[in-house]
């Protein structure tokens, strides 16, 4: 949860609500690019999870956290905080111990008394801004394509939803999903995710019932996505631009700095799936495999796999030995925005969590698309079929896919010479160059500032 303030004291005040971990650091990149504006901001985040994100508060004059204690749930570790803490199928149980905090939240609304409050999952936020009389933000780390693609109202007409086709008005893209991808999504959708709240009712509630959505995005990029979502929907849609996260105040670690320092420029393949992958045994045996099997140095930062307590045990056997001096696998939190950075990274396997996509964006490092689930696929196809700057790792029927498809799509985009490569290079080079534009994020931030403001006349 995030509560700005501008120094004048007719600008709003704003709260942000997150658990997973992904959310919780695109929230405070939002809240940098609103300090810098001159807004003061009260963060508030699990207690025990702030340490991971004190380095990239930019602005800790302007930016206070307020931390907020998880109550226990039985089917919960102790210590469980947010979506990194736990397995995939415990997130539900995180959700409730969320939703357990309504109290606590309504007294630091009262205390504070914000005039907006920003939210993603926490679909009982709406209500309880209205009694506040506070706006309620849904702010939406999912991209514009996917919800107007899995969550159009427009698929309430459809019984059951046709998730293999794009609903009536859907802009033309390539973003599709598959059979095997349409089943797994008209499954997670009813599935419960939280106090025996389904996913698709828990969101759904939240995008109805909020006064305007925001997402972190550029019209420049999904403009006809946004404007899909405004019509179904019947209310405004807000862009914050691509929030390109600042620098952390922090350092590499020397560890990884000196490790990766032994590589000329270019040449390292960094992996990262984000803090809620589910791989299974298997295919966390065929992604160290495939990147084994490239020949390329490598650092992979992946969680353990389901029924494993740590990466280490996972491994397949000798594969520590053979790759010694060329390959780790890290079960550790890294600094994944100072890896991304450093010279010697060429190209970065993503989840396809939209603040993944745009570190990759904004650096040099050629891109492989490796979705999982949910908005992950979405971001896919828009990244590799309607901008084309990376390379899907190719996945066969019910979404299986191989060692051999993974070190494939890494060597698509590895080979300078290749002609796959040298499209995705051009095209990344343009986007970042278009991100990285001279008062870009300014002018998306006074814009997103400005229609906030609309919202209280």
């Amino acid at each position: 949860m995030i509560n700005f303030h501008r120094i004048e004291l007719d600008y709003p005040i704003i709260e942000f609500l997150a658990f997973a971990m992904g959310h919780l650091t695109a929230f405070l990149h939002a809240s940098n690019k609103l300090a810098a504006k001159g807004h003061r901001v009260s963060f508030i985040i699990p207690t025990k999870t702030q340490p991971n994100l004190n380095s990239f508060n930019l602005n800790p004059s302007l930016i206070s956290f307020i931390p907020l204690n998880v109550p226990h749930i039985d089917s919960l570790p102790s210590d469980a905080e947010t979506t990194a803490d736990v397995p995939y199928p415990l997130q539900t149980h995180l959700m409730t111990a969320m939703d357990h905090t309504e109290t606590t939240v309504e007294s630091i609304l009262l205390d504070l008394k914000p005039d907006f409050v920003f939210f993603d999952f926490t679909h009982w936020i709406p209500a309880l801004a209205r009694r506040l009389d506070i706006k309620a933000i849904h702010y939406c780390t999912a991209s514009p394509a996917s919800i107007a693609y899995t969550l159009s109202p427009e698929r309430g007409h459809e019984s059951p939803p046709n998730l293999e086709c794009p609903p009536l008005g859907f802009p033309p893209s390539a973003v599709k999903l598959r059979s095997y991808e349409a089943k797994a999504n008209a499954f997670f959708r009813m599935k419960e995710f939280g106090s025996g709240v389904s996913f698709y009712n828990r969101i759904m509630a939240s995008l109805k019932d909020c006064d305007a959505m925001a997402f972190k995005a550029c019209k420049e990029m999904e403009g006809p996505f946004c404007d899909y979502l405004e019509r179904q929907f019947r209310k405004p849609v807000l862009l914050a631009g691509p929030l390109i996260p600042e620098t952390p105040t922090s350092t590499l670690d020397k560890k990884w700095d000196k490790w990766l320092g032994g590589f000329k420029k270019g040449s390292v393949v960094y992996c990262a799936l984000g803090s809620q992958s589910n791989l299974n045994k298997h295919q966390f045996l065929d992604l160290v495999l495939a990147l084994e099997l490239t020949g390329l140095p490598f650092l992979a930062a992946l969680k353990p796999p389901t029924g494993n307590n740590s990466v280490e045990e996972a491994l397949p056997e000798g594969f520590t030995g053979r790759v010694k001096g060329r390959g780790i696998v890290d079960g550790g939190w890294v600094q994944q925005q100072l890896i991304l950075s450093h010279p010697s990274i060429g190209c970065f396997i993503t989840h396809c969590g939209s603040g993944s996509i745009t570190e990759a964006l904004v650096n040099d490092c050629q891109i492989v698309l490796f979705p999982e689930f949910g908005d992950q696929i979405m971001n896919a196809r828009l990244m590799a079929g309607d901008l084309k700057v990376g390379v899907e790792v190719e996945r066969g029927e019910e979404d299986w896919f191989t060692k051999d498809s993974i070190c494939s799509a890494i060597k698509l985009v590895m080979d300078e010479n290749g002609e796959v490569s040298k499209e995705v290079r051009l095209h990344h080079a343009k986007w970042k160059e278009f991100l990285l534009k001279d008062n870009l994020e300014s002018s998306y931030t006074d814009e997103f500032i400005s229609k906030l403001q609309d919202l209280l006349q």
